[in-house]
């Protein structure tokens, strides 16, 4: 009896708190809840720690023509919305920026000692070189940057790598990745002849043992840096990882890619067909993260950490009702919860203009720096706040419930944070022990939008960038509730397709 009365009471809070915080417009669709739901208990166990959040773990990937889109192209005044939109991202941090995708294999370095090869339209000149200099000084950020190794040439590789070290400054880069995808050199064509011939940068028989021979001629040619790779993406590919690894000695950073849905070549009725319910499944998350838990213990065991320095929603072509929907906030923000899980030790998020996934549009009017916000890099965002670097995962009971995945951190200076992420078309009324805060009042953050589809609308605690910003800076007042526990426990009502997250200050600074 006792028992079911303390059900009672923790219940009628639970209800009291939900609908309170629906008046303050955190619902999904600004309706009430029409029906009370069952209660879901969590529990959290503050004191048994499982991965930690690297330094730098949440990064860019951008091509190297965006560079100066984004940018802007006077290295002396710098595009200040980028600047913020990329801190935003890793607050205190040096951050890591990839530059590479498509372009890589299409760039070089004018030289006079090496012809352009046919499949090259990008130059790395001196003026771009001044760019990527200022913005790494701007933010302090540390570099991979990828090479040409399409062109099949080791001297082109190392010209790049030359004038990169010169441009940009040798501490600025982390690391030299060659090529990009080289497991799709024999598929997709490099560049097109005259004539109007389709031209691969490799034979149809290309493999992985000819990738390595690829590899082991340019590693021989470039500086003495860490090197970057295999940058792979096909799974057929990245099973042989631990060979490629064993006759590759200079690798000091495993990279690898992944987009859970692809357009091209792929019939609508495979689970990996761009639509928007099949980015929100379990296999777009947690199987897209648990297929990469072989890699990392093969790299883990020589030493190597393995990086996902591009990643975004839907590979090869745009669909913008899958990509620039609020479903990619939800999505980005638990898959990048799952990369921690399984150990992958830092991941870049793809973007450049024109992009079906683009994070952001930056345009230039007036002379005015300003930035239109897709639904994605607010969960990016959320992530950044409820994973700080340092922090480490804590167990959670309870953690997958159909629709609903609850993660926690403790950061080092104790603070807990609770992020519960609801994908599901129903609301869920969720009731939340942390062990050692019984008494400890939270504040609560949402995320929110007008519904999974939605292309705009976006809100994170209250606050937006609008239909564009000039300052990088969430705007408006935020919304923050005030949550103390009743009988050890937080009641959070969760709208539907909606994240929350609830910050625990250390016992001292919290305690009522």
């Amino acid at each position: 009896m006792v028992l079911n009365r303390r059900l009672a009471v923790l219940l009628a809070a639970a209800v009291v708190v939900a609908l309170g915080l629906t008046r303050l417009g955190t619902g999904a669709s600004g309706d009430r809840d029409p029906s009370p739901r069952p209660m879901e208990f969590v529990t959290v166990e503050a004191g048994t720690a499982q991965r930690s959040v690297p330094y730098g773990f949440l990064g860019l990937s951008i091509e190297y023509p965006a560079l100066e889109r984004y940018a802007g192209s006077d290295p002396a005044a710098l595009d200040p919305v980028f600047e913020q939109l990329v801190r935003n991202l890793a607050p205190g941090q040096a951050p890591v920026l990839r530059i590479g995708g498509d372009s890589a294999d299409r760039t070089w370095r004018p030289s006079s000692a090496v012809p352009q090869p046919p499949g090259v339209t990008f130059a790395i000149t001196n003026h771009w070189l001044a760019v990527a200099r200022a913005l790494v000084g701007a933010l302090r950020a540390r570099l991979i940057v990828d090479l040409n190794l399409e062109a099949g040439s080791p001297r082109l590789a190392a010209a790049e790598a030359g004038a990169l070290i010169d441009g940009v400054g040798r501490g600025a880069i982390r690391a030299l990745e060659l090529g990009n995808e080289p497991d799709l050199y024999a598929s997709f064509p490099w560049y097109r002849t005259d004539g109007g011939h389709l031209v691969t940068g490799r034979p149809p028989n290309y493999d992985m043992s000819a990738l390595i021979g690829d590899f082991t001629s340019f590693a021989s040619a470039l500086p003495p840096l860490p090197l970057a790779g295999p940058s792979l993406g096909a799974p057929q590919w990245t099973r042989q990882l631990g060979r490629f690894l064993a006759d590759e000695p200079r690798i000091r950073l495993v990279t690898l890619h992944r987009y859970p849905l692809q357009l091209c070549y792929t019939p609508r009725s495979s689970a990996r067909y761009p639509a928007l319910q099949r980015l929100l499944v379990p296999a777009s998350s947690i199987g897209m993260a648990d297929s990469f838990a072989r890699n990392v213990a093969i790299a883990r065991a020589r030493g190597l950490t393995v990086r996902v320095d591009e990643l975004n929603t839907v590979s090869c072509g745009a669909v913008p009702a899958v990509s620039q929907t609020f479903a990619s906030a939800l999505w980005a923000l638990n898959t990048l919860f799952e990369m921690v899980r399984v150990g992958i030790h830092g991941v870049n998020i793809h973007t450049f203009p024109g992009a079906g996934y683009q994070l952001f549009r930056i345009s230039h009017p007036g002379g005015q720096w300003q930035a239109t916000i897709a639904p994605e890099y607010y969960g990016l965002m959320l992530f950044a706040q409820a994973a700080p670097a340092g922090s480490v995962l804590l167990n959670v009971n309870r953690a997958v419930e159909g629709t609903m995945r609850t993660w926690a951190t403790r950061a080092r200076d104790g603070t807990i944070r609770v992020l519960a992420i609801n994908q599901g078309a129903g609301r869920r009324l969720l009731s939340v022990r942390v062990a050692g805060a019984r008494s400890i009042r939270a504040s609560l953050v949402r995320l929110t939008a007008p519904s999974v589809h939605a292309h705009g609308g976006v809100t994170l605690g209250g606050q937006s960038f609008g239909s564009r910003t000039v300052t990088g800076v969430l705007a408006g007042h935020p919304e923050v509730a005030q949550v103390r526990p009743v009988g050890g426990r937080y009641a959070v009502m969760m709208p539907p397709a909606s994240a929350a997250m609830l910050v625990l200050p250390p016992p001292a600074a919290g305690s009522a």
